[in-house]
Protein backbone atom coordinates (compact mmCIF):
# COMPACT_ATOMS: atom_id res chain seq x y z
CA UNK A 1 0.00 0.00 0.00
CA UNK A 2 0.97 3.62 -0.32
CA UNK A 3 -0.48 6.90 0.90
CA UNK A 4 -1.10 9.66 -1.62
CA UNK A 5 -2.09 13.22 -0.71
CA UNK A 6 -3.35 15.98 -2.97
CA UNK A 7 -3.87 19.60 -1.90
CA UNK A 8 -5.46 22.54 -3.72
CA UNK A 9 -5.93 26.08 -2.41
CA UNK A 10 -7.26 29.39 -3.68
CA UNK A 11 -7.68 32.71 -1.89
CA UNK A 12 -10.82 34.81 -1.67
CA UNK A 13 -11.37 37.13 -4.62
CA UNK A 14 -9.73 40.54 -4.14
CA UNK A 15 -8.11 39.44 -0.87
CA UNK A 16 -4.43 40.15 -0.20
CA UNK A 17 -3.73 36.55 0.82
CA UNK A 18 -5.46 33.37 1.87
CA UNK A 19 -6.52 33.06 5.49
CA UNK A 20 -6.14 29.27 5.24
CA UNK A 21 -2.95 27.40 6.13
CA UNK A 22 -2.14 23.79 5.27
CA UNK A 23 0.99 22.03 6.54
CA UNK A 24 2.32 18.47 6.36
CA UNK A 25 4.53 16.93 9.05
CA UNK A 26 6.02 13.48 9.58
CA UNK A 27 4.96 11.78 12.80
CA UNK A 28 7.68 10.64 15.22
CA UNK A 29 6.17 7.13 15.43
CA UNK A 30 5.82 6.78 11.67
CA UNK A 31 3.33 8.16 9.18
CA UNK A 32 2.32 11.75 8.57
CA UNK A 33 -0.20 14.40 9.54
CA UNK A 34 -1.83 17.10 7.44
CA UNK A 35 -2.94 20.11 9.47
CA UNK A 36 -5.43 22.58 7.98
CA UNK A 37 -6.63 25.77 9.68
CA UNK A 38 -8.91 28.59 8.56
CA UNK A 39 -8.59 31.85 10.49
CA UNK A 40 -11.67 33.97 11.19
CA UNK A 41 -12.55 36.35 8.35
CA UNK A 42 -9.96 36.69 5.53
CA UNK A 43 -6.75 38.42 4.52
CA UNK A 44 -3.60 38.99 6.55
CA UNK A 45 -5.28 38.88 9.97
CA UNK A 46 -6.86 35.52 9.22
CA UNK A 47 -3.57 34.22 7.87
CA UNK A 48 -1.77 35.17 11.07
CA UNK A 49 -4.34 33.23 13.08
CA UNK A 50 -4.27 30.09 10.92
CA UNK A 51 -0.47 30.09 10.82
CA UNK A 52 -0.28 30.43 14.61
CA UNK A 53 -2.70 27.51 15.05
CA UNK A 54 -1.00 25.15 12.59
CA UNK A 55 2.45 25.85 14.03
CA UNK A 56 1.19 25.09 17.53
CA UNK A 57 -0.38 21.82 16.41
CA UNK A 58 2.64 20.72 14.37
CA UNK A 59 5.01 21.40 17.28
CA UNK A 60 2.88 19.24 19.56
CA UNK A 61 2.51 16.41 17.03
CA UNK A 62 6.28 16.40 16.51
CA UNK A 63 6.68 15.84 20.24
CA UNK A 64 4.41 12.79 20.10
CA UNK A 65 1.27 14.44 21.50
CA UNK A 66 -1.93 12.71 20.35
CA UNK A 67 -4.03 14.51 17.76
CA UNK A 68 -7.03 15.23 20.00
CA UNK A 69 -4.83 16.62 22.76
CA UNK A 70 -2.96 18.79 20.23
CA UNK A 71 -6.26 20.20 18.96
CA UNK A 72 -7.47 21.00 22.49
CA UNK A 73 -4.14 22.63 23.36
CA UNK A 74 -4.26 24.76 20.20
CA UNK A 75 -7.78 25.88 21.08
CA UNK A 76 -6.78 26.88 24.60
CA UNK A 77 -3.71 28.64 23.23
CA UNK A 78 -5.78 30.69 20.76
CA UNK A 79 -8.32 31.46 23.46
CA UNK A 80 -5.59 32.73 25.78
CA UNK A 81 -3.84 34.76 23.06
CA UNK A 82 -7.01 36.46 21.78
CA UNK A 83 -9.24 36.38 24.88
CA UNK A 84 -11.86 34.25 23.14
CA UNK A 85 -12.58 36.97 20.57
CA UNK A 86 -11.09 35.18 17.55
CA UNK A 87 -11.88 31.72 16.22
CA UNK A 88 -10.44 29.32 13.68
CA UNK A 89 -11.45 26.01 12.22
CA UNK A 90 -8.97 23.16 12.54
CA UNK A 91 -8.63 19.77 10.85
CA UNK A 92 -5.91 17.19 11.48
CA UNK A 93 -5.68 14.21 9.15
CA UNK A 94 -3.16 11.61 10.28
CA UNK A 95 -1.76 8.36 8.98
CA UNK A 96 -0.61 6.74 12.22
CA UNK A 97 1.65 3.80 11.42
CA UNK A 98 2.01 2.96 15.12
CA UNK A 99 -1.69 2.02 15.28
CA UNK A 100 -2.13 1.40 11.52
CA UNK A 101 -5.08 3.75 11.48
CA UNK A 102 -6.27 6.87 9.71
CA UNK A 103 -7.26 9.48 12.31
CA UNK A 104 -9.55 12.41 11.43
CA UNK A 105 -9.68 15.19 14.03
CA UNK A 106 -12.09 18.05 13.37
CA UNK A 107 -12.98 21.38 14.95
CA UNK A 108 -14.87 22.55 11.90
CA UNK A 109 -18.62 22.84 11.20
CA UNK A 110 -17.89 21.74 7.62
CA UNK A 111 -17.93 17.96 7.48
CA UNK A 112 -15.42 15.52 6.05
CA UNK A 113 -16.04 13.09 3.19
CA UNK A 114 -14.91 9.50 3.68
CA UNK A 115 -14.30 7.29 0.65
CA UNK A 116 -14.61 3.53 1.26
CA UNK A 117 -14.31 1.68 -2.02
CA UNK A 118 -17.13 3.04 -4.19
CA UNK A 119 -19.01 4.60 -1.27
CA UNK A 120 -18.90 8.25 -0.18
CA UNK A 121 -19.86 8.82 3.45
CA UNK A 122 -20.35 12.22 5.05
CA UNK A 123 -18.83 12.59 8.52
CA UNK A 124 -20.84 15.58 9.69
CA UNK A 125 -21.31 15.23 13.43
CA UNK A 126 -21.70 18.77 14.87
CA UNK A 127 -18.35 20.41 15.55
CA UNK A 128 -17.29 23.88 16.72
CA UNK A 129 -14.29 26.07 15.82
CA UNK A 130 -11.43 26.50 18.27
CA UNK A 131 -10.51 29.56 20.34
CA UNK A 132 -14.01 30.60 21.39
CA UNK A 133 -13.95 29.00 24.85
CA UNK A 134 -11.69 26.86 27.02
CA UNK A 135 -11.86 23.10 26.81
CA UNK A 136 -13.09 22.94 23.22
CA UNK A 137 -13.11 19.29 22.15
CA UNK A 138 -12.72 18.00 18.59
CA UNK A 139 -14.74 15.32 16.83
CA UNK A 140 -12.47 12.33 16.19
CA UNK A 141 -12.98 9.42 13.78
CA UNK A 142 -10.52 6.57 13.37
CA UNK A 143 -10.38 3.90 10.65
CA UNK A 144 -8.07 0.98 9.92
CA UNK A 145 -5.78 1.66 6.98
CA UNK A 146 -6.83 -0.36 3.93
CA UNK A 147 -6.63 0.00 0.17
CA UNK A 148 -9.54 2.07 -1.17
CA UNK A 149 -9.91 4.21 1.93
CA UNK A 150 -9.84 7.95 1.33
CA UNK A 151 -10.65 11.26 3.00
CA UNK A 152 -11.61 14.66 1.59
CA UNK A 153 -11.45 17.59 4.02
CA UNK A 154 -11.97 21.24 3.20
CA UNK A 155 -12.54 24.74 4.54
CA UNK A 156 -15.93 26.45 4.26
CA UNK A 157 -15.02 28.24 1.03
CA UNK A 158 -15.90 25.02 -0.79
CA UNK A 159 -19.25 24.77 0.99
CA UNK A 160 -20.15 28.38 0.11
CA UNK A 161 -19.04 28.24 -3.53
CA UNK A 162 -21.75 29.65 -5.77
CA UNK A 163 -23.70 31.26 -2.92
CA UNK A 164 -23.22 34.75 -4.37
CA UNK A 165 -25.01 33.60 -7.53
CA UNK A 166 -27.73 31.53 -5.87
CA UNK A 167 -26.00 28.23 -6.62
CA UNK A 168 -24.56 25.58 -4.34
CA UNK A 169 -21.69 23.13 -4.33
CA UNK A 170 -22.98 19.56 -4.06
CA UNK A 171 -19.81 18.04 -2.64
CA UNK A 172 -20.98 14.41 -2.10
CA UNK A 173 -22.50 14.06 -5.59
CA UNK A 174 -19.49 15.73 -7.23
CA UNK A 175 -17.18 13.31 -5.42
CA UNK A 176 -19.29 10.27 -6.32
CA UNK A 177 -19.28 11.25 -9.98
CA UNK A 178 -15.49 11.46 -9.88
CA UNK A 179 -14.83 8.07 -8.33
CA UNK A 180 -17.53 6.37 -10.42
CA UNK A 181 -15.91 7.35 -13.70
CA UNK A 182 -12.31 6.39 -12.97
CA UNK A 183 -9.73 5.78 -10.23
CA UNK A 184 -8.66 9.39 -9.71
CA UNK A 185 -5.55 10.33 -7.78
CA UNK A 186 -5.97 12.57 -4.73
CA UNK A 187 -4.56 15.52 -6.68
CA UNK A 188 -7.07 14.93 -9.49
CA UNK A 189 -9.91 14.97 -6.95
CA UNK A 190 -8.67 18.15 -5.26
CA UNK A 191 -8.14 19.88 -8.61
CA UNK A 192 -11.58 18.87 -9.91
CA UNK A 193 -13.40 20.05 -6.79
CA UNK A 194 -11.65 23.41 -6.72
CA UNK A 195 -12.23 23.87 -10.46
CA UNK A 196 -15.94 23.22 -9.90
CA UNK A 197 -16.04 25.75 -7.06
CA UNK A 198 -14.32 28.38 -9.22
CA UNK A 199 -16.85 27.78 -11.97
CA UNK A 200 -19.74 28.28 -9.55
CA UNK A 201 -18.10 31.49 -8.30
CA UNK A 202 -17.48 32.66 -11.89
CA UNK A 203 -13.75 32.83 -11.25
CA UNK A 204 -14.13 35.05 -8.19
CA UNK A 205 -13.94 32.84 -5.09
CA UNK A 206 -16.44 33.90 -2.46
CA UNK A 207 -14.06 32.79 0.31
CA UNK A 208 -10.64 31.26 0.91
CA UNK A 209 -10.83 27.61 -0.10
CA UNK A 210 -8.52 24.72 0.79
CA UNK A 211 -9.02 21.07 -0.09
CA UNK A 212 -6.97 18.13 1.19
CA UNK A 213 -7.49 14.66 -0.29
CA UNK A 214 -5.81 11.52 1.04
CA UNK A 215 -6.17 8.03 -0.42
CA UNK A 216 -4.74 4.64 0.40
CA UNK A 217 -3.63 3.14 -2.92
CA UNK A 218 -2.02 -0.08 -4.06
CA UNK A 219 1.75 0.23 -4.18
CA UNK A 220 2.99 0.41 -7.77
CA UNK A 221 6.68 0.93 -8.46
CA UNK A 222 9.47 1.64 -6.01
CA UNK A 223 9.36 2.61 -2.33
CA UNK A 224 10.85 6.10 -2.75
CA UNK A 225 8.93 8.81 -0.86
CA UNK A 226 8.06 11.81 -3.01
CA UNK A 227 6.41 15.17 -2.53
CA UNK A 228 5.75 17.85 -5.14
CA UNK A 229 4.47 21.41 -4.86
CA UNK A 230 3.13 24.07 -7.23
CA UNK A 231 2.98 27.67 -5.97
CA UNK A 232 1.82 30.25 -8.56
CA UNK A 233 3.12 33.76 -7.84
CA UNK A 234 1.53 36.92 -9.25
CA UNK A 235 2.80 40.46 -8.79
Amino acid sequence: MEIQVGIAKVKKYASSQSGDTVEVVERPGGGLSVVMADGQRSGRGAKNISTMVTRKVIALLAEGVRDGAAARAASDYLYAERAGKVSATLNILSVDLFTDTLVITRNNPSGVMLIKGDDVISLDEPSSPIGVYRGSRPVINEFSIEVGLGVVMYTDGLVHAGSRNGESMEIPSSLRALIDEEEPSPQMIADDLIAHSLKLDQGRPVDDTSIVVLRVMRLIGDEVRRMSLRLPISY
